[in-house]
């Protein structure tokens, strides 16, 4: 594994001396804590499946904390063992620190361990014990390279029966998952087969992606999120300078958000850019990719008009997946691929895997196959993620739009409805954002994590995802608790079967974040309102080192 070298930078110098701040609820420690249960819950969808499913952990009650006794978390000695899964996101080391401090604290007899590269590290009983010593020079950093991640899914009744025998070897008495929706649903899972054997563990999972797609009322947001879109805000707002200095290029930025627009949305709060395209929306309004070019072929036009050959574009990176024709198009290739993957990867060239396809799609979902560029086409058909679907990040959605823009801006041009000149820079910011020094926001938010997550093993609770709440709010002022993972869930169809998955929140086109982007679009599209964020700050007025992102502030707003 990966080691942390001697050589440290003068900025993580600094950050080591940050002392993230916890809720006022835990700050005596998770021995002072107790659990105030509500009344029983049901999945978010699709509620005969999920508790057919889960019938040993369906309709848990939502757990919130308070100040109170616990007398027999000191008295109980406990191994944990923690485990990044999926992508990185800022902050995943500050919840393994919390995770260590409360059980700690509680007794200092407790250990914690880490499972090395993902749920395999489960599978293979390759793990760490996490070292004070050597945790201290993790703490509010970036990156999960103290354990590293991996994406392997426990799915199988032999993985299962797997992961039970090692955590019984390792004697574990609780596991903390840390991951996304996908990665908690994987929790959730193991979750219910313990209790299924009647093994008396724990399982708890904390919410990270910076996709920000996974959050309901009780998980405003998930870890991460907020880092990443300050990072990607200072790249693009570094763009928008340039834009403006040149006056002479079109710049496409293509943002991490397979399955939501979040990031995209927030980066344009943060920036004001002339265009942003949300998935969500152009879903909604069922466009095809021909609308989609329009739309941004008509600010074009505009901007030309005051000689202004120059602007900003942010596209979700799932931006294909939320137009319905090529949804649609997905999804059969999906199912076709799945149910034919012996054949399709006997076949050589690229053309005979496209004429095979095509065979086996609808003759409208043909046309449009055949319509789309060959590297698309090719992506489509041969880059698949670890569910089997189309690897919808590999596309390079950009490039798509811009060889149509160019297209349609050439005919436009023909027939004298077009003077200006296009040219055009295209960039992908995903993995710079992923990795970066967590925020004060997520140093505290995954640190209050973590500590959380003990709190809840500490009160017997399997099933739950750990959740903090009141999150505009000074962090001593924030709310801490449990709510159960299966109150998450519904069923998606998944390399072709359905599967039980926890729902990804998607832009709520209802809510106040995506009225206000509606508000002021319009302006951005045509004047220069760029603004620039530049670098995350760690230090100085709380106005600047202590704010958090505009959709939190517009959603908890008060005002209509």
């Amino acid at each position: 594994m990966a080691q942390k070298t001697s050589c440290i930078s003068e900025l993580q110098c600094e950050r080591s001396r940050f002392k993230p701040e916890l809720p006022e609820v835990l700050k005596k420690g998770v021995a002072f804590v107790k659990a105030v249960k509500g009344k029983p819950t049901q999945s978010v969808a699709d509620q005969v499946k999920v508790r057919e499913l889960f019938k040993n952990t369906y309709g848990l009650p939502i757990v919130k904390f308070k100040k109170g006794a616990n007398p027999a978390a000191k008295k109980k000695i406990i191994n944990v063992a923690v485990v990044l899964s999926g992508g990185q996101a800022p902050g995943g080391h500050n919840v393994i620190a919390g995770l260590f401090d409360g059980l700690k604290q509680a007794n200092k007899k407790n250990e914690l361990i880490g499972y090395l590269g993902g749920p395999s590290g489960i599978l293979k009983k390759s793990f760490k014990k996490i070292d004070e010593k050597v945790l201290a020079q993790y703490r509010n950093t970036g990156g999960f390279d103290y354990i590293q991640s991996g994406r392997t899914k426990i799915e199988s009744v032999e993985q299962f029966c797997s992961t039970k025998d090692n955590l019984d070897v390792c004697n574990v008495n609780a596991l903390v998952v840390v991951g996304g929706d996908d990665s908690n649903t994987n929790a959730a899972m193991i979750a219910e087969y313990l209790k299924q054997e009647n093994v008396d563990k724990c399982v708890i999972g904390v919410p990270k992606t910076i996709d920000g797609d996974l959050k309901n009322k009780y998980i405003e947001t998930s870890f991460g999120f907020d880092t990443a879109t300050k990072i990607y805000a200072e790249l693009v707002g570094n763009i928008c300078r340039d834009a403006i200095s040149a006056q002479k290029y079109w710049h496409f930025v293509r943002l991490m958000g397979r399955s939501a627009s979040h990031i995209t949305l927030e980066v344009g709060f943060k920036t004001q850019p002339n265009i942003v395209l949300i998935g969500e929306e152009i879903l909604a309004k069922k466009m095809t990719l021909s609308k989609v070019v329009d739309s941004i072929v008509e600010v074009i036009i505009k901007r030309s008009q005051d000689g202004k050959n120059f602007g900003i574009c942010l596209v979700p990176e799932g931006l294909i997946e939320f137009i319905p024709e090529m949804k649609e198009l997905i999804a059969a290739l999906n199912d076709i691929l799945a149910d034919n993957a012996d054949k399709f990867t006997e076949l050589s060239s690229m053309e005979e895997k496209k004429n095979f396809v095509c065979s086996k799609l609808s003759n409208k979902l043909s046309d449009l196959m055949c319509s789309l560029p060959a590297g698309i086409a090719s992506q489509l058909m041969s880059d698949r993620d670890p569910h089997g679907n189309v690897a919808v990040s590999m596309i390079e959605t950009e490039k798509l739009l811009i060889e149509m823009i160019q297209k349609r801006l050439a005919e436009l041009k023909k027939k004298d409805k077009y003077k200006g000149k296009f040219s055009s820079v295209t960039h992908f910011f995903g993995y710079e954002g992923r990795c970066g020094f967590p925020s004060n926001f997520d140093a505290n938010y995954t640190y209050a994590l973590g500590y959380n997550a003990a709190a809840l093993i500490l009160n017997g609770l399997t099933g739950y995802m750990s959740f903090v709440g009141n999150l505009l709010k000074a962090p001593k002022q924030w709310e801490c608790g449990g709510i159960p993972i299966t109150m998450m869930m519904n069923v998606e169809r998944r390399n072709g079967k359905d599967k039980p998955v926890i729902q990804k929140a998607l832009v709520d086109l209802n809510g106040k974040p995506f009225k206000e982007f509606v508000k002021m679009r319009d302006k951005w599209a045509v004047s220069e309102s760029y603004v620039f964020p530049g670098p995350i700050q760690y230090f100085g007025p709380a106005n600047v080192s202590g704010i958090t992102t505009r959709t939190l502030q517009y959603e908890q707003s008060k005002k209509k």
